[in-house]
């Protein structure tokens, strides 16, 4: 990295956050994490700033709070060139439980962000949104310009980020970029709770030779993309000066489709080379989540077009590298 500076990453204690403070400490940059450690853990950036190599926690600060408070987001922004924004409640499932919880973390805390990014004068605000925008629209690939009917409030408030981020440009002059997720997966991706994503979820239970539940036939699919491309996906976002690469939203995926039984094939088969055992465990099946799509896959183009993005682990290499971190700190 040639740029220098200061940057604030929101949600850091948490799996893609961490990713990103460590990638960002290995490259001598300074990190400022704001985090409520809610779904976040201390563990997680305690193991980021120890891998990023000596004198990294020099340039490491924490910042223990919610951007459901306008004051803490000012004092995390003062003084930051770029502001990685991944703090949220997620999951859908979640949302639908509790749809208050989910607007007041997404939308109120977005929006507190924005105005303290914009008073700080930053230099971007690259803020991470998802592939549950697209709702029940059923082309694939998924086009960013292409949206269909959200299907659950985790969507809406997704939604609802995208068109004030882009406000904020048009009327204050705040660069923004969204980025949308498409079922990242990686180290430090929490398997517990009842909001677990898949892969980290099938993983753990695996290794306590336990069935993995499916939803639906397993015939669902996902453009399933390792860690380590939506860190790339960040960083050149904040960074790009490509005309025109502001005031919008990128797709972040590998552009491939993943059944959810190929996807269990890949994960068990990998634990197994360690023990053999696990070959024959089958998944069992149950009804399809509400709020879920069919089938998901991006059109990466104008991400690699405007921002040079170019994926660099496919599922089978990020899943690889994935179940390797889990069998040596399990």
């Amino acid at each position: 990295m040639d740029a220098q500076g200061t940057w604030l990453v929101t949600g850091g204690a948490g799996f893609i956050g961490s990713n990103l403070v460590e990638t960002l400490l290995r490259e001598g940059q300074k990190v400022v994490v704001l985090d409520s450690l809610v779904t976040g853990y201390q563990r997680n950036l305690d193991d980021a700033v120890k891998r990023a190599g000596p004198g990294a926690g020099e340039r490491f600060t924490f910042i223990h709070g919610d951007i459901t408070s306008l004051e803490t987001c000012q004092q995390a922004c003062r003084g930051v060139d770029w502001v990685l924004h991944q703090a949220a409640l997620g999951s859908v499932p979640r949302s639908i439980a509790h749809p208050l919880d989910s607007h007041r973390a997404n939308v109120d805390g977005f929006m507190h962000m924005l105005l303290a990014a914009r008073d700080a004068k930053v230099k971007r605000f690259v803020y991470a949104s998802s592939s549950s925008v697209y709702g029940d629209d059923p082309t694939l690939p998924k086009l960013e310009a292409r949206t269909g009917r959200v299907l659950s409030p985790y969507a809406a408030t997704k939604h609802i980020n995208e068109v004030y981020a882009q406000v904020f440009e048009r009327t204050y002059g705040l660069q923004t970029i969204g980025l949308r997720y498409f079922n990242v997966f990686g180290p430090r991706q929490d398997p517990n709770g009842a909001y677990a994503a898949v892969i980290p979820k099938w993983m753990a239970a695996l290794q306590r030779g336990e069935p993995c539940q499916v939803n639906g036939d397993g015939s669902t699919s996902r453009d399933f993309c390792f860690v380590k491309n939506a860190v790339q996906a960040n960083l050149k976002a904040a960074l790009t000066q490509t005309p025109g690469a502001t005031d919008t939203v990128y797709n972040v995926a590998v552009g491939a489709k993943t059944s959810l039984l190929e996807l269990y094939t890949m994960i068990r088969d990998r634990l197994a080379q360690r023990r053999p055992e696990l070959a024959k465990l089958e998944p069992t099946f149950q009804p399809f989540r509400p709020g879920d799509i069919k089938d998901s896959q991006a059109d990466i183009s104008r991400a690699k077009d405007k921002l040079g993005y170019a994926p660099t682990h496919t599922v089978s290499q990020g899943l690889d590298e994935t179940v390797t971190y889990a069998l040596e700190n399990a």
